[in-house]
């Protein structure tokens, strides 16, 4: 009898969601109007009950709360259904097959609790000592159409803060660290590849309650349905490969239902491009996930699924730093070129110096981080690089 609870419990959980969805029988999606389905609706409103049942029960059991939610909204499930981190590779230093199935599958993981709660306010702290470095996006700036489910309000629009990686310590020291993060390593290692670079320029960015989100973008799709090299994950020899990844730091917490980031899961493998009135809200929204997130925790994602962030609902301002790698010898970004500004280099560690590196190949002296701290570097052999300087004129071709 236990078992069969159990197995019960378990089918309740999966396919809980998706019968949830069939019951729901929408009039309006976001204000569109939708049609009903009579028959099937009647058939998950019985199934719905039943389940509730089943959930409750499992609630008893399990401690847990019942599972609720609707489109544009996340549920707090079991880990391996929210894409969230384990905790075994904190110990192992590498990512768990586990932790692989989840980002092959979504395009995206969850890391819970990278920053404490002293980083965190610590964080804040220079955020709020710099309230003037940031700039609200208005008019042509806005990142969604007007009208659109994702426009919020119609005029609150996100507020963007670059350069923070240059500030004075110790307003910079939390938002450096996370170049180098010893939590973050094993998946930054796995997931773009040793001799990781930084690639954009770190941005740090606030949504207050009624702003706009930003309509669904990335894909391996440009807008024609071409491949797109510069946005692509694939799968070979059994690694991972990404050719822009993205790290999103949350400074604040995200509730369900509270808007944010969102991501269609999965669509880092997509074929077709997605269509207008999905990237823009207005169909498909029972197909966009938003994660719950606590501040602290980090969103790795590659940015080969189609994303994007849903209008601020929550009295509490939202506040994230968003970062993006790449391989050791790809570029998308140049803001590297000739070099980063100075500041950025002041009183920096040689770990973080290392991802701070143009795009070349590790075996060109390229310094590696070490998951157990430090670096290494392959070294080219000298009396090749001194041919090199004979013909080049400089030691590397």
């Amino acid at each position: 009898a236990p078992f069969a609870i159990i197995a019960h419990l378990m089918l309740a959980q999966l396919f809980g969601p998706a019968v949830r969805s069939l019951s729901s029988a929408p009039t309006k999606c976001l204000g569109v109007p939708c049609r009903s389905a009579p028959s099937r609706a009647t058939f998950a409103q019985r199934s719905v009950r039943h389940l509730t049942t089943l959930q409750t029960s499992r609630s008893k059991i399990l401690g847990k709360r019942p599972l609720g939610g609707a489109a544009w909204t996340s549920t707090r499930t079991m880990a391996a259904a929210d894409g969230r981190a384990f905790s075994t590779t904190q110990a192992t230093g590498q990512m768990s097959a586990e932790e692989k199935f989840l980002f092959d599958t979504n395009g995206y993981i969850i890391v819970k609790g990278v920053l404490s709660p002293e980083e965190v306010e610590a964080a804040n702290s220079a955020i709020d000592a710099h309230e003037g470095d940031f700039k609200e996006r208005k008019g042509k700036l806005r990142n969604t159409a007007d009208g659109t489910p994702l426009a919020g309000d119609g005029s609150t629009g996100r507020s963007d803060c670059g350069g923070f990686l240059e500030w004075e310590r110790p307003h910079s020291s939390v938002f450096r660290s996370i170049l180098a993060h010893q939590r973050l390593l094993p998946y930054l290692h796995e997931l773009c590849g040793e001799g990781y670079r930084l690639d954009h320029s770190p941005l740090l960015f606030k949504q207050r309650k009624g702003s706009e989100g930003f309509s669904l973008h990335g894909g391996p799709l440009d807008e024609s349905g071409a491949w797109n090299p510069n946005l692509q994950y694939f799968y070979n020899h059994g690694r991972m490969y990404n050719t822009l990844l993205a790290v999103s730091v949350a400074l604040s917490d995200t509730n369900p239902g509270d808007g944010g980031f969102c991501i269609v899961k999965g669509s880092h493998k997509a074929n077709f491009p997605m269509p207008a009135d999905m990237v823009h809200g207005l169909k498909h929204t029972e197909h966009v996930y938003q994660p719950s997130v606590s501040a602290g925790d980090v969103v790795i994602f590659t940015e080969s699924t189609f994303h994007g962030t849903l209008p601020w609902a929550s009295e509490a301002e939202r506040r994230v730093a968003l970062y993006r790698f790449a391989p050791a010898t790809i570029a998308y970004g140049r803001a590297y070129y000739p070099q980063w500004p100075e500041k950025m280099y002041a009183e920096i560690t040689p770990e973080q110096r290392a991802v701070l590196e143009p795009p070349y190949s590790a075996r060109l002296d390229r310094p590696i981080l070490k998951v157990e701290g430090g670096t290494s570097v392959q070294k080219r052999v000298g009396f090749k690089k001194d041919f090199d300087e004979e013909v080049f004129g400089t030691k590397y071709f």
